[in-house]
């Protein structure tokens, strides 16, 4: 093995034991945890009380592609047995606009389903559970439901979109609260949570979940290397390289170089 193979593996992994590390409050650990179907049900079921959810299928760090702005990327995105969306997303930031973030994943996954062909009408359920690691809102609560109403007459208004807060912060004794800290830990030696313990354990103490980390971490570090050619192609573009010679040193195709320069491909 070269040296630039091995340098590449140990990175892999020291990434792999860098996220067994990790708690449930981490994106990354969160999305590879609730990729599994049963600790996502369990989750869903217990924040949203519904517990007749079947989750059928879980994609994480799912891309939304958008070709006309920024793409949203997805921290963990299920569908349950009556076609219901929902996306769990993970957020430690305080920094920004919680409501309007949101509103953004709500519009991108109604835009993938009509861009697939479907009508208006046939928008299914979107449930946005957003889980913080601080009480973004200040009031004492560790889930907040946005509710709608019309008016002063307190109708429900309902379109079919969903947002429930949730948060690590405050513990008011409740199951879902008892469930946010052990978000906070994630001990795999702590099995109170169902299927998501069952999950954690999985990934930090058995072998094929070190397995699984370790092509997570395979992941992380290639997009990353991919980046900095990325970068690498620009500069070298900038000072007038031809894009032959940029795809040789950045070692990949000329295609690849033309579409980050955002140059046509004959």
């Amino acid at each position: 093995m070269g040296e630039e193979q091995q340098s590449r593996m140990d990175a892999i992994q020291q990434g792999a034991e860098n996220m067994r590390g990790l708690n449930l409050l981490s994106d990354t650990f969160a999305s590879v945890a609730l990729q599994d179907i049963g600790a996502c049900q369990y989750v869903v079921r217990k924040i949203l009380g519904k517990d007749d959810i079947r989750i059928i299928d879980v994609k994480s760090q799912y891309r939304l592609l958008n070709l006309t702005s920024k793409d949203a990327i997805l921290d963990a995105f299920a569908q349950d047995s009556t076609g219901r969306q929902i996306n769990i997303e993970i957020q430690r930031r305080d920094t920004v606009d919680h409501a309007r973030r949101t509103r953004y994943y709500g519009s991108m996954i109604d835009k993938s389903i009509l861009d697939k062909g479907a009508e208006h009408d046939e928008l299914p359920d979107v449930y946005i559970i957003y889980i913080s690691e601080t009480d973004l809102w200040h009031a004492g609560e560790t889930v907040y439901p946005v509710n709608k109403t019309l008016g002063k007459s307190a109708l429900p208004y309902d379109d079919g979109n969903y947002v429930v807060f949730v948060n690590a912060a405050v513990d008011d004794g409740s199951e879902v609260a008892k469930m946010m800290q052990y978000f906070k830990k994630a001990d795999p030696d702590d099995m109170s949570q169902g299927e998501l313990s069952k999950r954690v354990h999985y990934l930090k103490t058995e072998k094929g979940g070190y397995k699984e980390m370790c092509e997570v971490a395979e992941k992380i570090y290639d997009q990353g290397e991919m980046e900095k050619a990325k970068k690498m192609a620009i500069s070298l573009h900038e000072s007038g390289v031809a894009e032959d010679i940029i795809a040789k040193a950045a070692n990949v195709s000329i295609d690849l170089v033309k579409k980050w320069l955002g140059l046509s491909i004959a």
